[in-house]
């Protein structure tokens, strides 16, 4: 052990919602432990989220442990503001041992058992380790992109704040998830020109016979299903998540109705060559499958409702309001006015600094409920590490419950 090495049970790596909860959690056992946090515990919300932001699940959803959401509209959806103010109190409620602007740059394992994390100046001896830090860590840009003419402004999805930090003229939007598809709106509704390149991003609506579609599958108990018994099991967490918005007080998001609208809608993108985009000949089947999961849901739904005979309102199929010409014509760039080109195609998780053995050959960490086979090395926050809520407010108490039970050694109740 070095001479400034610090000895303590745990160390949490990320300050944000997960690791605050399993703060949350180890204070109220008096485990002694500290959080390390590269930015601070709001830095993805307050830094990477346009400014119209806003929750896609309603706010009794957002149910960190001991601090459940307490306003008055709670089949509402939280703007950014609102959700930074909902961490920022939740991590004010109990002052966890949070270092901020404190950048972990090395995780391996200790000669002396457990692991040596590595921290600006500090050095820590910990038993457990707990990578509570996300996996959105690099944006994801095409290496085309640099061959693209700068006179055309490149941003990613997590750059965005506005219309108006964009030059003047139309936008190519790749990407049609919940960030690309929110972002379409927030510029269509801003008079920009917009073209989208659609990809296989499923969808759902947001109200179903008289109800907000997550009441119907919260009732249905969709989101206590386990990532094992999921159909897809643990390809479920390289699922492209539904898009909707709750903006506005939440309504579909219908690519139909923006093409409709004057929306240029295209497939996904192959590559951009000389100024021009060529995009693959799917956007008819894109935009048909996301319909049919829409459509699948719905009659999850209704099954539902005539199984427990509920009275509900009955509401007609959906009727495609937009149906794409034959074709699979390319996109001038320059000849149709293109000012800038917004990347909504995701992000990588970087684990480099990461070096013990917890991963498959894809780099990707192996867990069971976020415990490793490396003793005392745990993940947590990360999509379906437990449930759909594992990465969201609605289901990271339940596994940050879960981690503080395997780090004591107790059953811990959920808060």
């Amino acid at each position: 052990m070095s001479q400034n090495e610090k000895t303590i049970p745990v160390v949490i790596v990320g300050g944000g919602q997960a690791g605050l909860s399993l703060s949350w959690y180890l204070c109220r056992e008096a485990v002694d432990h500290v959080v390390l946090e590269a930015e601070t515990a709001c830095h993805s919300w307050d830094d990477e989220r346009w400014d119209n932001f806003c929750l896609v699940t309603p706010n009794w959803q957002c149910q960190l442990p001991g601090h459940p959401y307490a306003g008055n509209d709670p089949h509402g959806f939280m703007m950014k503001n609102e959700i930074i103010d909902y961490v920022r109190s939740f991590r004010d409620s109990f002052m966890p041992p949070l270092r901020e602007h404190t950048r972990v740059t090395s995780v391996t394992r200790h000669e002396e058992g457990g692991y040596r994390v590595v921290a600006d100046e500090a050095v820590w001896h910990a038993q457990h380790v707990v990578i509570a830090s996300g996996a959105y860590h690099d944006a994801v840009i095409p290496g085309y992109a640099g061959a693209i003419d700068p006179a055309i402004v490149q941003i990613h999805s997590q750059d965005y704040r506005n219309a108006a930090q964009l030059p003047e003229g139309a936008v190519l939007v790749v990407g049609s998830g919940q960030s690309g598809a929110q972002i379409v709106e927030d510029l269509h509704l801003e008079g920009r020109k917009v073209h989208l390149c659609v990809g296989t991003a499923p969808r759902v609506s947001r109200f179903y016979r008289g109800r907000d579609v997550v009441d119907w599958l919260a009732d249905m108990k969709f989101y206590d299903l386990t990532v094992d018994r999921h159909p897809l099991r643990d390809g479920a967490r390289d699922k492209t998540n539904h898009y909707v918005t709750g903006r506005n007080g939440g309504h579909d998001l219908d690519l139909r109705q923006f093409a409709k609208e004057g929306v240029g809608l295209h497939g996904t993108l192959e590559a951009i060559r000389d100024e021009v985009a060529h995009f693959l000949p799917d956007l008819r089947e894109n935009l048909d499958d996301a319909d049919k999961t829409n459509a699948d849901i719905k009659a999850s739904i209704d099954a539902h409702i005539a199984r427990v005979g509920i009275a509900a309102p009955v509401e007609a199929p959906y009727v495609p309001v937009w149906e794409p010409e034959r074709g699979n014509t390319p996109l001038d760039l320059k000849a149709a006015g293109i000012a800038a080109i917004l990347w909504c195609i995701g992000f990588r998780p970087d684990y480099r600094w990461i070096d013990v053995p917890v991963f498959n050959g894809a780099t990707k960490p192996v867990w069971d409920r976020g415990v490793t086979d490396a003793p005392g090395f745990y993940f947590l926050g990360l999509p379906w590490l437990h449930t759909w809520g594992s990465g969201r407010f609605s289901g990271i108490s339940r596994d940050a419950a879960w981690l503080a039970g395997q780090i004591t050694g107790k059953e811990i109740p959920i808060a």
